[in-house]
């Protein structure tokens, strides 16, 4: 198989992922976990390359991207977090070749940078971390687009971006064994349910 052959078929499993996902985006988005894995396995090959470089993101909205990632699933005593999972990578990757996904994290990362600006004088990554949880705190949730229409797209923006990155997180090797998931594993014995009680 040539370079290009596998270029090609690196972005026809993009799209159809994507267009599979698009197309449940009215009731539950569901990614595979086959699919899944093959996402995480194609943002490991372009790590090992060197340096990851984005494919749809440019580098500022790139930056910011993975200090959201961070924002939403932070490392903690338990487990590293998103940025070590590969979420950024995972949600670029399918991005670059999904223009509904490109609409609302590319116009919502505009949005987020423009509202910063109004309230702060600086875009988000020069906020100071309190101000970027506080406007993080006014999208994350819906009853405050209600009360202010102003915030509608940055709430929609913030919850598919949300769900991506939670998707990125939950689906890596990192993830899984958060989870504690063993999957398909030969037990010697299996002990069945435990009694009911009788009451």
């Amino acid at each position: 198989m040539s370079e290009h052959d596998s270029e090609v078929s690196r972005r026809e499993l993009l799209i159809t992922i994507g267009a599979s996902l698009a197309l449940g985006a009215g009731g539950a988005d569901v990614l595979s976990a086959q699919d899944a894995a093959h996402v995480h396995h194609m943002a490991a090959g372009e790590k090992a390359k060197g340096d990851y470089k984005p494919k749809y993101f440019q580098a500022h909205e790139y930056a910011t991207l993975r200090r959201l990632a961070e924002m939403i699933v932070p490392p903690d005593e338990h487990s590293k977090g998103a940025l070590e999972a590969g979420a950024p990578e995972f949600i670029d990757l399918l991005t670059s070749e999904n223009k509904d996904y490109q609409g609302v994290l590319g116009g919502g990362m505009m949005w987020l940078d423009g509202a910063c600006i109004d309230r702060y004088g600086k875009v988000y990554l020069d906020c100071a971390p309190e101000q970027q949880t506080e406007i993080l705190d006014k999208i994350a949730y819906r009853k405050n687009a209600a009360a202010d229409s102003s915030l509608s797209q940055g709430v929609a923006f913030f919850s598919f971006l949300r769900n991506m990155a939670a998707d990125g997180f939950f689906t890596s090797e990192i993830g899984i064994k958060y989870l504690g998931y063993i999957g398909n594993t030969f037990v010697k014995e299996f002990p069945g349910c435990p009694a009911v009680p009788e009451g």
